[in-house]
This record gives structure tokens, sequence and C-alpha cells, in this order.
């Protein structure tokens, strides 16, 4: 078997998750939380669309985490987010910190926005 080193280009992997808090590039962040090429914020939810908004042009594909279950995202919310150019992939937070480690380990554009569980 052959092993390869992981490296992440600069933004930082989703180290942890647990019960209202993600622990991203060894820190420890309560609540909602936003991760990407631009570093790491709390995240307001879904009325903190321009913190999202900013990312367009910079990442392709955006996956919201929605807490310990999936759950539909706001309609309105979804269309202002595809509108700028933004592709959106909505699945429960813990699958989406997985989904975002593999994918920024591959060199993909993207972003995290998760809701705690």
């Amino acid at each position: 078997m052959r092993l390869n080193e992981i490296t992440y280009n600069g933004a930082s992997p989703v180290d942890g998750y647990g019960p209202g808090f993600f622990r991203i590039g060894g820190q420890v962040y309560e609540g909602s939380v936003l991760t990407g090429p631009t570093g790491t914020a709390r995240w307001e939810g879904y009325d903190d669309q321009s913190r999202l908004l900013a990312l367009a042009g910079q990442v392709d594909v955006l996956l919201i985490g929605t807490g310990a279950d999936l759950v539909h995202i706001p309609s309105d919310f979804r269309e202002t987010l595809e509108k700028a150019g933004l592709g959106v992939e909505i699945m429960n937070s813990p699958a989406a910190c997985r989904t975002y480690n593999v994918l920024l380990s591959e060199g993909r554009r993207i972003a995290l926005a998760l809701l705690p569980t």
C-alpha cells in the first residue's frame, strides 16, 4: 500500500466536531462556522448571506451542513447563492465535514458553512 501525505493548499481541514462546536485547523469554534479559502470565521446562519456571496468566483461548490439531520434550506436562500454562481450541496454537518476534507485534499475550490449538531 502506498501512503501519500495530504496537503490542503492554504485552507484548513475540519479536525473534529461535537455537540455545538467544530475544530478547524486545530482551533475550536462554538456555534455556526464558515471555512474555506479566505479562512475560518463565525457564520450567522441563513440570514448571513453576504459572507457566502463573497465566495462567488473563489469557490465552485459550497457545502452547507444543516446540523445533526439533513434538512431543506430556505428556497430563496438557495436561489440567491445559485444565482451568484455558487454550486450548493446540502447534507448533515458530519457528512459535510467529511466531504469537505476529501474535496479539499483533492485541491478543489470548496467552502463549508456549518450549523452545529
